[in-house]
């Protein structure tokens, strides 16, 4: 498959899957006619017909709703909120309707449902359409929480996630949409697929980072080892089954943590890997494990707004360089 920008790599796993099972339909806000306001299911309806990408009323509780019922029925309805910021609304039927359904019924139904965001920064949309809210949906029993950062991952965690029994909360980063591409590569091992990718090697620092972090981690990492500080950078793919046994790994052999979100910092999920680590691996540590997230503040419809408030790479730069130094 040619290089893909990461907005057609979740085009081609919506279009894959729907030729794959007759099951699959979409729902949500303008993905029909008009492609999705990020054009991401552009087409689609063309293909499919209006039966399985449908254009749904400006009520994201009703969507989850129907997708909810459609899903014990035996659909696989895949939910566009058309921002994160959005889904507030709708945490009712995901909260306590479609991760608790198999569970009160004695798993008599499954609610194989993908419920596709795109969240953070980076588009400049500020404080209503610009949030990262994915610890929540980390924090609750029966939801998967999967967050790519790489056309590639894009693409087959997304194909993984629609065939995932449970619902799955999938999260795309608006900035990545046009400004990630790359090849999809072979289909990953499922078990494997969730699991951190290892973006980095060194010897000095773990960072621990997802979605559109990544790439600033990688540019504060490429200066930092000019100073002769290497960072390992994990890739966290998945919230939820979250691989730490990856992470500690690394940090046995680094002895040092950060960790980078753009969540905000304060009971950010970067909070629940820091405190497995000081609980699990103690004596493994030679620093404070480090927190990086974003600023307990709305965000700013500008640049420098939004540069106040979510981590840049000068700051994790600056961050990371006084951790090695400890």
């Amino acid at each position: 498959m040619a290089d893909l920008k990461y907005a057609e790599a979740v085009r081609a796993a919506l279009r894959d899957e729907m030729r794959a099972d007759s099951g699959v339909v979409l729902f949500g806000e303008e993905i029909g006619k008009l492609g999705g306001v990020f054009t991401v299911t552009q087409g689609l309806q063309a293909e499919f017909g209006e039966d399985r990408v449908l254009d749904a009323p400006i009520s994201e509780a009703a969507m989850i709703g129907w997708a909810v019922g459609a899903a014990t029925e035996g659909l696989k309805p895949v939910v566009e909120i058309m921002f994160m910021d959005f889904v507030t609304v709708a945490m009712d039927q995901i909260v306590n309707a479609a991760s608790k359904l198999a569970f009160m019924s004695g798993y008599q139904y499954q609610v194989p449902l993908v419920v596709r965001m795109p969240y953070g920064g980076g588009t400049y949309h500020g404080p209503q359409h610009s949030q990262s809210l994915e610890t929540w949906f980390a924090h609750v029993p029966g939801l998967a929480v999967y967050c790519p950062s790489t056309s590639s991952d894009a693409y087959w965690l997304l194909r993984l996630a629609i065939q995932n029994p449970e619902p799955v909360i999938f999260l795309e980063s608006k900035a990545l949409y046009f400004n990630e591409s790359g090849p999809i590569s072979e289909r990953p091992d499922d078990r494997q697929a969730l699991k951190c990718r290892l973006v980095r090697k060194g010897s000095h620092v773990t960072v621990v980072t997802s979605g559109r972090m990544v790439s600033r981690c990688e540019a504060a990492a490429a200066t930092l080892s000019s100073s002769g500080i290497e960072c390992e950078i994990l890739d966290v793919r998945s919230l939820w089954p979250l691989d730490m046994e990856t992470i500690a790994e690394s940090v046995e052999r680094t002895g040092k943590l950060a960790i980078v979100h753009e969540a905000v910092e304060f009971c950010g999920w970067g909070s629940e890997v820091a405190a497995w680590i000081a609980q699990n691996r103690m004596f493994h540590l030679d620093g404070p494990v480090t927190r990086i997230g974003s600023a307990r503040s709305p965000i700013g419809f500008s640049k420098v707004l939004e540069d106040a408030t979510i981590p840049t790479v000068e700051r994790i730069e600056a961050t990371i360089s006084d951790l090695a130094a400890f």
